[in-house]
């Protein structure tokens, strides 16, 4: 279990933030977002309300699907200082990545019910002693909200359907342990329905438990979903600051996801 790492209710704390003044990310100590040769986007201006897709804002085809989905400004600062773009940076468009039943994740073709989806991957490089932080953050436009709601369900329901799951040919993670919200009785997010997860995740050949992140939230049809894997290290405090950037930079991407769908409905 994950009881040691208390970090939850600070990473919700920082979604509030980030739902409630809409701000880009401030430059770190090191200024290292000058170095980005990507100019700065505006701010979006501030809300009382979660950021959204309403149905009929939101792509109604495949093709703008996947033209949503590439145009969306991710940059690899949103999630903190010195984070850079790992290759392979994008998925294709028409798969997705699946839990099967034997625990084990892999990208299969999306179903009926998504029209596109997009995963880019980022990477924090290990330096001073400290090992590497992996983001993987996926985009999933669904037919509906119904179908996204329903995604929304199934993701919560795997933790408890598989305590250990492999990620790939060399990480599997367990102990995971879940948050659910949905935007309902006056509960304050950055979207419509959240999901947040924690646990510990481990390489083959090494019996060192690692932080694990998951963040999953719904906006309308559209699901934004992102894991972070932190590399050896850090302190407590020190994961908990990688933590609350990551969940920082799934924050932008739901504010970019709004922006977008309000501009592509003018």
């Amino acid at each position: 279990m994950v009881a040691w790492r208390p970090w939850p209710g600070a990473v919700v704390a920082v979604l509030l933030l980030v739902g409630c003044t809409g701000g880009t990310p401030e430059p770190g100590p090191t200024g290292s977002r000058k170095a980005s040769p990507t100019p700065v986007a505006p701010a979006p201006a501030p809300s009382d309300s979660p950021y959204t897709v309403t149905e009929d804002h939101a792509p109604r085809t495949r093709a703008e699907a996947v033209a949503f989905v590439q145009e969306l400004g991710v940059r690899a600062d949103h999630f903190g200082a010195g984070f850079r773009e790992r290759p392979p940076l994008d998925s294709r468009t028409d798969t997705w990545a699946v839990l099967g039943k034997d625990c084990v994740w892999r990208r299969e073709p999306l179903p009926g019910t998504a029209l596109a989806g997009l995963t880019r991957r980022f990477e924090l490089p290990a330096a001073g002693g400290k090992g590497p932080v992996h983001v993987s953050l996926t985009v999933t436009v669904h037919r509906d909200t119904t179908a996204a709601r329903r995604d929304m369900a199934v993701s919560l329901e795997e933790a408890l359907r598989c305590p250990e799951q492999r990620l790939n040919a060399t990480d599997r993670v367990r102990g995971l342990y879940s948050r659910a919200d949905e935007f309902t009785d006056g509960r304050n997010s950055i979207a419509d329905d959240n999901l947040v997860e924690s646990g510990e995740y481990f390489v083959d050949g090494d019996d060192t438990a690692l932080p694990f992140d998951w963040f999953k939230y719904r906006l309308g049809p559209v699901t934004v979903a992102a894991t972070g894997r932190i590399g050896a290290g850090r302190n407590e405090e020190e994961t908990t600051a990688v933590s609350q950037d990551v969940a920082k930079g799934v924050g932008f991407t739901a504010a970019e996801v709004d922006r977008l769908a309000k501009e592509g409905a003018r």
